[in-house]
């Protein structure tokens, strides 16, 4: 970790445009647990089914795309990461500690909405709140990860993230069953179902493989973008 990129890049994300997106999409979860509170829908079922569809589904790779592009991607754009890597800091630290703002940016906001929404509609029954709150935090380092090593490999960053998300994790990832074991988001709600003990959920992901996996693929992402950094050229080009 490196204090002083990291401050930078803090200041960057909460100064741009981005740092709407990233709260709008958080406040608009707890708008509508809100709304289904008081049109009288709360219970538990849907809860899971908004959690399942919008918390983890929607806003988490959001999050993980806004912030974990974010921290990084724009940099490279306007040239301006050629002064960072011009100074006498080690590379895979400036990855680090870019992943590090993206990630407490992505945890923070996902982990508290996710929680006041699920705690508005089911309350503390049948850990619903707590094991998806978990499965956001985990699964929201993860995308940042992903999307860090997306924002240094291509310019293109935000749009093959989109892709990634709505074709990948969206649609191969939830209906078809044997790639929801090489999904973020199946993995976050593994997590949440190990914790939840409610009957309207269920995954097919075991957690024995789901965390080793978000493990892997979280190191593995920040290896790489470390090592594509260094081959960054200092005159701009790449």
């Amino acid at each position: 970790m490196n204090t002083v990129v990291a401050d930078i890049t803090y200041r960057a994300m909460l100064g741009r445009k981005r740092i709407w997106l990233l709260v709008l999409l958080p406040l608009a979860l707890v708008v509508i647990a809100a709304l289904f509170r008081l049109i009288g829908g709360q219970d538990e079922h849907t809860a899971v089914t908004l959690m399942r569809s919008f918390a983890i589904g929607t806003m988490l790779p959001l999050l993980g795309l806004i912030a974990g592009t974010g921290v990084v991607a724009p940099e490279i754009e306007d040239g301006t990461i050629i002064h960072l890597l011009a100074k006498p800091i080690s590379r895979p630290v400036i990855a680090l500690t870019k992943f590090v703002v993206a990630a407490s940016l992505v945890v923070v906001l996902a982990g508290v909405s996710t929680f006041a929404a699920a705690y508005l509609l089911a309350g503390g029954d049948s850990g619903v709140a707590t094991g998806f709150t978990l499965g956001a935090v985990v699964g929201g380092i993860a995308y940042a990860a992903v999307f860090l090593l997306l924002g240094v490999l291509t310019r293109h960053a935000v749009t093959v993230g989109v892709i990634y998300a709505l074709v990948w994790e969206g649609v191969v990832g939830g209906y078809v069953p044997g790639a929801r074991k090489f999904s973020i988001q199946q993995w976050a709600q593994s997590v949440a179902d190990h914790v939840s003990s409610s009957p309207f959920f269920s995954t097919d992901v075991a957690l024995g493989f789901a965390l080793p996996a978000m493990v892997i693929v979280t190191a593995g992402a920040l290896l790489w973008a470390g090592q594509r950094l260094r081959s960054l050229s200092l005159t701009g080009d790449d």
